[in-house]
């Protein structure tokens, strides 16, 4: 008698998963379309930043490309006086 109670269950349960089956299509259908829209949202806000970061770089470039130069000259110096322990 419990194998029969059992297979009523797995019956009754498969006829309710085919039944709401729509409803979760639909609840599917509307995550994907919300993570799409979400990802495109991080895509294009990740390309404005990453332009915004060049633009910031480029316009700030006649100060920090000879600050670079003179560390760099600096570090040469440095290391080719000191000597290693």
């Amino acid at each position: 008698m419990k194998t029969f109670f059992k297979v009523l269950l797995l019956v009754i349960a498969a006829i309710v998963a085919v039944k709401l089956l729509p409803v979760a299509l639909v609840f599917g259908a509307v995550a994907a379309v919300l993570v799409a829209g979400l990802a495109l949202v991080g895509v294009s806000f990740a390309a404005v930043a990453l332009v915004a970061a060049i633009v910031v770089a480029a316009v700030l470039s006649p100060v920090w490309l000879p600050l670079l130069a003179i560390f760099g000259i600096v570090a040469l110096c440095r290391r080719g006086g000191a000597k290693a322990a």
